[in-house]
């Protein structure tokens, strides 16, 4: 089993993910994102989809036209783990700008 991430990784949080915030009331970290428009959000989750299937650890999310919500914590463990952080570093690394 996973196990929930201790006090010095969650300190590391806010440096490492400063876009993802605690979700009150659980042990989860959640992220908002805007795009141009319905067709940009919806590719976004296609490849946030490809990437949780491909670590099997996959995320609640919601989608209202141009805004994504995803909202990240481990189940089997009750809370926040390091499955949690790697994909929220995946998810953040398919918005990071590319060299041509």
């Amino acid at each position: 089993m996973v196990e929930p991430l201790d006090a010095a990784a969650r300190t590391e949080l806010a440096a490492s993910l400063p876009e993802w915030e605690m979700v009150e009331g659980r042990d989860a970290i959640r992220r908002r994102f805007r795009f141009r428009d319905f067709s940009e959000a919806w590719g976004f989750m296609a490849r946030v989809a490809l990437l949780a299937e491909a670590q099997d650890h996959h995320p609640e999310w919601s989608n209202v036209w141009n805004r994504v919500e995803i909202v990240l914590s481990t189940h089997d463990a009750g809370g926040l783990t390091a499955r949690d952080v790697r994909l929220a570093r995946a998810i953040e690394a398919l918005l990071a700008p590319r060299g041509g």
